[in-house]
């Protein structure tokens, strides 16, 4: 995904005289805790163990902030949403062995979605290394695939450099994870060496602006286009140029539209908004991407779920591909113009380099006609149970637009994304890539703590709740107001629904033959809970979770048959898509 441009790496690294008001490093545990003040760290979730604990003892005098988190899992989903929401990089903490590999999920989930984050876990002592020694696990060789980088630390006098590099490393060009893994031995070895700034290796080179001939080329094509569109993933948002593309497509009046990562990036209740694209996303958006003929896409790496079939995507349109990340370019999706550069920086580029706006009045009309053939509506018949599409849009309707919203998998994140009106970046925080179950009871605690003064909401599934439902005593304990509702079909929704369109209805170990009352769970916890089960009863339940100051759970009965719509299957045409699940055996 296209982000923000690399942090310059120092020519010479030289160690810092601590400040008048800090005090002199005495091991590597206090030079670790330290790396992570300069870097401007707030807070840290973890939780403690036996390899860790040098580095918990010399956070004890720091002025982070730490949250203990009820598992690992819910400690780096939690980071992760925080880095969604503030844009710098979220920090969590785990012991070695089953608490560095509780984190491997959530490190997964930030790789696969661009997240900016730092983990840090404990190691056993260097000479136990490699002789399986009690809670030892190599952890830098389970997680170099899945970070941008990792790190052993070897001495204890390097160990804040490793950490402070890390750390910059993390929120620099194409955002991600990051992990420094920290025998025992060298956090509490004696060091007085102060960690350098946080700054990328000399080695890290990310460019800022694409070349100007190409940006040329790019913008002469846009302005002959008869049917572009603009296609915004996550690294509009990950480069803070949500405002830049909006000025672009408003000046050459352009139709957006977005990625799930990108949902927030355009507003959805601008005219040009077209809204998400993809295996659920909108019927119009799916048509403007078949029929386009020239495509100038942002930030996206053109995700299967996205793209449906390659050859059946966007298939008469010249593709205009800006991203940080040269892998990305034509990876997926074949580049006509490839323009490598921080997204923002790019768009003000050919926000100058374009000749003219292009002439398409009629493109919009036929787009607003998809809209207006395609909406995106359900029904509710008075002899039905709730559904969960009014739930979600009642919600939006009496939240603020800077109301942030997280997410679980299933079919509940499908119908959050789709029937919630989102106008402002960061307030959508879901996994994407990796598709992570259990996600967004921990993210919500993230995404509070990173914007306290913001309303946050989780929306999460029966199933996706029961994976990290730990996590609500987090959220009691640290007081903090959030309205988690569950959209409770009693079954693992998305399956069952997958079971019922592509495996004859063979519903294997999808449905729950017994769950919970979620209602009275949440009061177990020390939360508030609400039953929901009527239309009638939505706007007051609603409103009433809303004025409890603190977490709040509600447990809305939903009709268990709904599935989500519009569709496209795995691997089709998007302008091919089913609208009712009878339309399925005609794709």
């Amino acid at each position: 995904m296209s982000e923000r441009a690399s942090v310059p790496a120092e020519e010479e690294q030289t160690d810092e005289e601590p400040t008048e008001e800090q005090e002199p490093i005495t091991t590597g545990a206090q030079s670790v805790v330290r790396a992570l003040e300069n870097a401007g760290a707030e807070y840290i979730f973890g939780v403690q163990g036996g390899a860790i604990m040098p580095v918990y003892d010399a956070l004890y005098d720091s002025d982070i902030t730490h949250v203990t988190m009820a598992h690992e899992q819910g400690a780096s989903h939690a980071a992760d949403a925080y880095g969604i929401v503030t844009g710098d990089p979220g920090v969590c903490f785990a012991t070695s062995g089953p608490g560095a590999t509780n984190l491997v999920t959530g490190i997964a989930d930030a790789s696969m979605d661009s997240d900016p984050m730092i983990a840090l876990t404990g190691q056993v002592p260097t000479d136990f290394v490699g002789n399986d020694a009690f809670q030892e696990t190599d952890t830098v060789g389970i997680t170099q695939p899945i970070t941008k980088e990792s790190y052993f630390a070897s001495h204890s006098d390097t160990v804040g450099n490793d950490v402070s590099e890390a750390f910059a490393l993390a929120d620099a060009g194409r955002q991600g994870p990051t992990l420094v893994d920290l025998p025992k031995d060298v956090t509490q070895g004696e060091t007085d060496v102060e960690p350098a700034a946080p700054s990328t290796p000399d080695t890290y080179d990310v460019p800022e602006e694409a070349d100007d001939e190409d940006v040329q080329e790019a913008a002469d094509v846009l302005a002959d286009a008869d049917r572009p569109v603009v296609l915004a993933g996550g690294g509009v948002i990950k480069a803070d140029a949500s405002n830049a593309l909006r000025e672009f497509a408003m000046e050459y009046e352009i139709p957006v539209i977005t990625t799930m990562p990108g949902i927030g990036s355009f507003p959805e209740d601008h005219e040009l908004s077209l809204e998400w694209a993809g295996m659920h996303g909108t019927g119009y958006a799916n048509m403007a991407i078949t029929n386009t003929d020239c495509m100038l896409a942002i930030g996206t790496r053109f995700d299967d779920r996205l793209t449906g079939g390659v050859d059946s995507f966007a298939p008469d349109a010249d593709i205009v591909h800006v991203d940080i990340d040269p892998a990305e370019i034509s990876k997926n999706v074949y580049a006509d113009y490839p323009l490598i550069g921080d997204a923002r920086a790019v768009l003000r580029q050919l926000f100058d380099a374009m000749p003219r706006a292009p002439d398409v009045d009629e493109w919009r009309e036929q787009c607003q006609d998809w809209k207006d053939e395609y909406p995106m509506s359900y029904e509710m018949p008075d002899d039905e149970p709730l559904k969960p599409q009014y739930v979600v849009e009642t919600f939006s309707d009496v939240t603020p637009d800077d109301t942030i919203v997280c997410t679980g998998v299933g079919q509940h994140q499908m119908w959050a994304s789709q029937f919630w009106e989102y106008t402002e970046p960061r307030t959508w925080v879901s996994s994407h890539g990796l598709g992570t179950m259990g996600y967004g009871v921990p993210a919500a605690i993230g995404a509070k703590l990173a914007a306290p003064d913001q309303e946050v909401v989780c929306f999460d599934g029966d199933g996706s709740f029961l994976m990290t439902v730990q996590g609500l005593s987090v959220a009691v304990r640290e007081n903090l107001d959030i309205t988690y509702v569950i959209l409770n079909n009693e079954a693992v929704g998305m399956v069952r629904q997958w079971q019922d369109g592509f495996y004859e209805g063979r519903r294997m170990a999808s449905e729950y033959p017994w769950i919970p009352q979620f209602d009275k769970l949440a009061e177990a916890f020390g939360a508030r809970g609400f039953r929901l089960e009527e239309a009638d009863d939505v706007e007051d339940t609603i409103q009433a979770a809303r004025d409890y100051d603190g977490p709040s759970v509600i447990d809305a009965h939903i009709d268990p048959g709904e599935n989500v719509f519009p569709m496209v299957p795995s691997g089709g045409d998007n302008g091919l898509f089913a609208l009712e699940e009878d339309h399925l055996e005609m794709l």
